[in-house]
């Protein structure tokens, strides 16, 4: 079974990707640090092991921008929340175990996103957690359906959204792996 990287990803346009870190750095200043981190993600991250899929916002800009390498499938997003969105990208390989990671945080690599395929081997899922609460992967088995409520009442962009998740499985054997930081303000550049 092919081990499937989602990344989730934003049409890198001024004001509509990472306005956090744009009200501190500016909102073309922003834009301009989320599509050169990426393209630096995404040679990091490339590898045999793995398929790469491109889940993009909007969806019918994303399909068609030139911005990300056409060497990548591609999937919308779709509509909902954040949880929706990762539960389709979650759901969307035909088979094998996926790892869904955002295209914010500067220290994946191969050798992380391994690591948490490799912890898959004995556990049903696994999260990577960030700095601030939250997650920068999180990754299924997939020998059990994804739960149709994997992510209900998830307190997105808070101290809880890594606890909330853990929460939604309470059936699954869960590890971790490396604790990373993800991007959101000026003081999470440096």
């Amino acid at each position: 079974m092919k081990q499937t990287v989602v990344v989730m990803l934003k049409v890198p346009q001024a004001g509509r990707v990472k306005t956090r870190l744009g009200r501190d750095i500016g909102m073309v200043g922003s834009a301009w640090w989320f599509r050169h981190q990426v393209r630096r993600l995404l040679n990091r991250i490339e590898d045999p092991r793995w398929n790469v899929i491109l889940a993009v916002a909007p969806d019918r800009t994303g399909m068609t921008t030139r911005v990300w390498p056409q060497r990548f499938q591609r999937m919308p997003q779709g509509r909902g929340n954040l949880g929706d969105r990762m539960e389709r990208a979650l759901r969307a390989p035909a088979i094998g175990p996926v790892c869904v990671i955002g295209g914010d945080i500067p220290d994946v690599n191969a050798d992380r996103i391994a690591e948490a395929f490799a912890a898959l081997g004995n556990h049903d899922a696994v999260f990577g957690p960030a700095v601030d609460g939250g997650y920068w992967l999180v990754g299924l088995k997939r020998s059990k359906a994804v739960p149709p409520s994997i992510f209900d009442g998830v307190r997105w962009s808070t101290e809880h959204a890594l606890s909330d998740t853990m929460a939604t499985l309470p059936d699954h054997r869960i590890a971790t792996v490396a604790t990373l930081r993800d991007v959101d303000t000026v003081a999470d550049l440096n």
